[in-house]
């Protein structure tokens, strides 16, 4: 049993390891945008795991230190940016705030939710929150420097979101496979029974099938809305829908459709299969241990 001092200690240093894994991961970047904004390697996941073990005043604590430090990391984009106020801005909206609500992730755990349930609408939220804030600075400090005035909206809705969604849902990954396979109700993090791990494997390539078409439907959905507004007037038109990559939506599209088809037609149903075999023979070896131990304590007597 820990002291409230030990228990202190811990979370501390759980919490420095935790933002430095998550600044690490920030710089492995999977896309980048030009105007900022980036697809990174489940950066935020370190802080959500902070938030739900400790709760969400530590959580926010980590999140804030997270948000400072890529604030530092990503001075470059203040070049763009005059004036004091649009810098206090850009600094609040784009970093401070949009990184320290991943401290926020640990909210529903109170919640007599699984631990990956949990996890994953904590992902969810803090993601969400974050699309807000990157959002709201588009339509006000980025207006009129990288966008027109016009199409404002429109713009910061789609630019934020190519990133914003593959992000959330690589972190949507990420969290469903450390949620499920390490239980975090321990001081030291310990592995869940072979059992679940092997549901696990299972639900995550499932999970993962199911956010990819999800993407790729919004994916579709922005790559032709943004073209479904004229930028001069602000005005809703089809006059620029031959703008549209469509050879890209296309292919887009059809690869998903076809991952989707394949795993749901076969790999779901073989994955469901190996399952209901391995259940079964740990029942019958339980069985059998069981019947062991019986005829053992029989010849005892």
């Amino acid at each position: 049993m820990q002291t409230n001092q030990q228990t202190t200690v811990r979370r501390l240093v759980e919490s420095a390891i935790m933002v430095a894994l998550a600044s690490v991961l920030s710089l492995l970047k999977l896309a980048e945008l030009p105007y900022g904004g980036s697809v990174t390697c489940a950066s935020m996941l370190p802080i959500l795991v902070i938030a739900y073990r400790n709760g969400p005043l530590w959580g926010l604590g980590s999140g804030l230190v997270f948000s400072v430090v890529q604030l530092l990391t990503g001075l470059s984009v203040f070049a763009w940016v005059t004036g004091w106020q649009s810098v206090l801005a850009v600094a609040l909206l784009d970093y401070i705030i949009a990184f320290a609500v991943s401290g926020l992730g640990g909210i529903f755990r109170s919640q007599k939710r699984s631990q990956a349930t949990a996890l994953i609408y904590g992902a969810l939220l803090v993601s969400g929150l974050r699309f807000i804030c990157h959002f709201i600075s588009g339509v006000t400090v980025w207006r009129n420097i990288s966008i027109s005035s016009s199409a404002a909206v429109g713009f910061s809705i789609v630019y934020n979101a190519t990133y914003m969604i593959p992000e959330t849902i690589v972190l949507l990954i990420a969290t469903l496979y450390i949620g499920s396979i390490l239980d975090f109700s321990y001081d030291i993090p310990r592995r869940f029974p072979s059992e679940a791990r092997r549901k696990t494997s299972h639900s995550i390539l499932s999970f993962a099938i199911r956010l990819v078409t999800v993407g790729v439907l919004m994916f579709d959905v922005a790559a032709i809305a943004a073209h479904l507004q004229d930028a001069e007037t602000g005005k809703f038109t089809f006059a620029h829908l031959d703008e549209v990559a469509w050879s890209t939506v296309s292919v887009v599209s059809i690869v998903a459709l076809v991952l989707s088809a394949v795993y749901f037609l076969f790999i779901d149903g073989i994955l469901r299969e190996k399952r209901y075999v391995v259940r079964v023979a740990e029942e019958e070896a339980r069985i059998a241990e069981e019947a062991a131990k019986i005829a053992e304590e029989s010849a005892k007597r």
